[in-house]
């Protein structure tokens, strides 16, 4: 069986990248190897041993194109409020608490927020598949 250990997402600066992950979600850095021409941070989330790897090409100015392919990453957390006030005091203006229904039972309490590369991030609350 297969296990998950990482996704990788391209950043322009990643010094910026590595403080917003680790401001926001508690992801510290893992490993870095330094290429001629790019270089890959590994950020790996304490908890679940899960890694986030930061791809940088050196010499890239432009942003990249997010596509129409690509969703998000989803983190959950205890207590959804908390983080919504302390990822917006931190400056990371998180869009607004939603909740999504099913069947008239709460399915999911979330929240967007976009990394500097304009990544999204889900914040879930912890509850039913949502763990």
């Amino acid at each position: 069986m297969a296990k998950a250990i990482h996704t990788m997402i391209r950043v322009l600066d990643e010094h910026r990248s590595r403080d917003f992950y680790r401001n926001a979600f508690g992801f510290e850095l893992a490993d870095r190897f330094e290429f001629e021409s790019f270089t890959l941070a590994y950020l790996r989330d304490a908890e679940s041993g899960f890694e986030l790897e930061l791809t940088v090409n050196h010499g890239r100015t432009e942003p990249y194109a997010q596509g129409e392919g690509y969703g998000h990453l989803a983190v959950c957390v205890d207590d959804l409020d908390a983080e919504h006030r302390r990822l917006a005091d931190l400056g990371y203006a998180p869009n607004p608490i939603k909740e999504f229904m099913r069947e008239g039972a709460l399915m999911a309490r979330f929240f967007f927020v976009q990394d500097p590369d304009g990544y999204k991030v889900e914040v879930l609350q912890r509850h039913g598949r949502y763990r």
